[in-house]
């Protein structure tokens, strides 16, 4: 879940530009269960904007890898 929101969203991208503001935000959320249903439902969210989660999808060894990567670009972000 994220502040200030009610209706649960998906991640489904990561550092994504939204190309109508040109900002970069940490994630791109689409609504659950509904999925990406066009750009205009696309949400740019930040980590901090993340209250809870619901459920953690698909991990492997390259998921890992990249999770490192992000983590430390969120925090050279701040």
């Amino acid at each position: 879940m994220f502040k200030d929101w009610e209706h649960p969203l998906m991640v489904y991208g990561r550092r994504q530009m939204d190309s109508e503001t040109k900002k970069t935000g940490d994630y791109v959320c689409c609504y659950f269960p509904h999925g990406n249903i066009s750009s205009e439902y696309n949400f740019f969210l930040n980590h901090e904007d993340i209250s809870s989660m619901l459920h953690l999808g698909f991990i492997n060894e390259t998921e890992l890898e990249f999770q490192k990567l992000f983590k430390k670009e969120i925090e050279e972000k701040q």
